[in-house]
């Protein structure tokens, strides 16, 4: 076949209108949120933000990612149970180590309130926790319920943040509008799919702990690849700030925030229904080639438009949405534009790596980046000069990246050959 089957793109409809929904109010509460607080406090809130996105990766184990792959019910118990379990050391542990680090002193740490502190371990296990029910409903077609669950978080997470904002709420709005927000969602998610109940406990069991070691490819490759490429995303904004001040990682975390619209809105929704069709591709013909080449078609021609406009144009939009002070924030826009079309068509396509079981291929490609990014922005450059390095040298390795995934696509999977070379047990039949 030529193309996926005929419900693929009804699935991508699906997520992307429930996707659509989600990001409409942040997007539409941005203006607002850039006018009530200053690139400052954006850019402290961002860290925030960066911190929790990290820890939450670390939380899960990427076992998450082997909801898809394990369709019985039982095993997606244990799935949300092992992950439970880890989420809940991880949210104590990181707790304990950031009041600890305060008390030694360390910058970093002191120049964070304490509310930022206590509330990085709460936000960490209810990210973790919403990632893996997410999960679970993709691995059962409910994307509707799923997209509704998502609306309601992105919803409540705006419109929290803004009322917080407009009552006169210092910097901590962003935070507790945030948190709020991930509560609410988490909720709607439990009522609507009603995944398996949690077995938590002091210790994992033997079930869990068989589960724990039979997916170790997720936790030895995906997480170090995973949590390479998440510190790399906000490396820069770290870095930035550390080098820069404050004020300029508030102008890179909104032109990160807009350039990651895009792919959290239409490449994710694609992603989501890209890596069920790809498993059952390799079910049945030990490849996914044609959903592969059918979703990068698609990808490339839905990332044209948006580059090309964000490269024309940035810097005047920047201003005229989110005020003159935001303009130099469209200005590395620009910059970043073609990185952000190839960033789109490379994040739905990664989820090969997973089904070929090639998640160490991926891990050395993330050092290759996290490398690569550490130099640019270690070295003494000025702003705009390090975003232009940095723009160039992922660009190239994306490039790179999209080579890798298709090649895999067409004979990478190990799995389907009887080599499991620490690739995740696949079911034989499609649910």
């Amino acid at each position: 076949m030529s193309v996926p089957r005929s419900d693929f793109w009804k699935n991508v409809l699906t997520v992307l209108t429930g996707a659509t929904g989600a990001q409409a109010l942040p997007i539409l509460a941005a203006p607002l949120l850039t006018r009530l607080c200053t690139p400052a406090e954006m850019g402290a809130f961002s860290v925030w933000l960066g911190v929790i996105t990290i820890t939450s990766i670390v939380a899960t184990l990427r076992f998450e990612a082997a909801m898809v792959l394990d369709h019985d019910n039982a095993q997606q118990g244990t799935c949300f149970s092992v992950v439970a379990y880890c989420a809940t050391l991880m949210a104590l542990a990181i707790t304990a180590c950031m009041l600890f680090g305060c008390m030694l002193g360390l910058p970093a740490l002191c120049d964070m309130s304490w509310f930022e502190l206590l509330t990085i371990g709460a936000a960490t296990w209810l990210t973790a926790t919403m990632q893996t029910t997410l999960a679970y409903a993709a691995s059962h077609n409910l994307f509707v319920k799923a997209a509704k669950a998502k609306v309601l978080q992105s919803a409540t997470i705006a419109v929290s943040q803004v009322l917080l904002l407009c009552i006169g709420l210092d910097s901590s709005a962003l935070l507790t509008g945030q948190l709020i927000g991930l509560g609410a969602g988490l909720w709607a998610a439990r009522r609507l799919l009603s995944p398996p109940p949690v077995r938590l406990k002091l210790k994992l069991d033997g079930e869990q702990r068989a589960y724990f070691f039979r997916h170790q490819a997720f936790w030895r490759y995906a997480l170090p690849s995973s949590l390479l490429n998440s510190v790399v995303g906000y490396l820069p904004l770290f870095m930035i700030g550390y080098h820069h001040g404050a004020l300029a990682a508030g102008l890179f975390a909104l032109t990160q925030r807009v350039l990651a619209a895009p792919i959290t809105l239409i490449a994710a929704s694609v992603r989501d229904v890209f890596k069920r069709e790809a498993v059952q591709q390799y079910q049945s013909t030990g490849n996914c080639r044609d959903a592969y080449h059918a979703t990068f078609k698609a990808l490339a021609l839905l990332a044209v438009a948006p580059s090309l406009v964000l490269f024309l144009f940035s810097p005047q939009l920047f201003s005229w949405v989110f005020g003159s002070s935001w303009r130099p924030a469209g200005e590395l826009a620009r910059m970043l534009a073609p990185l952000c079309f190839l960033s789109f068509i490379a994040s739905p396509l990664s989820y090969v790596f997973f089904v070929a079981g090639k998640q160490k291929a991926e891990l050395l490609w993330q050092v290759a980046l996290f490398l690569m990014t550490v130099s640019v922005f270690a070295a003494p450059l000025s702003l705009h000069q390090s975003v232009l390095a940095y723009a160039i040298g992922r660009s190239l390795l994306y490039v790179i990246y999209l080579f890798m995934s298709h090649r895999y696509s067409l004979n990478g999977c190990a799995a389907w050959s009887g080599r499991r070379r620490g690739a995740a047990d696949l079911p034989r039949s499609p649910p």
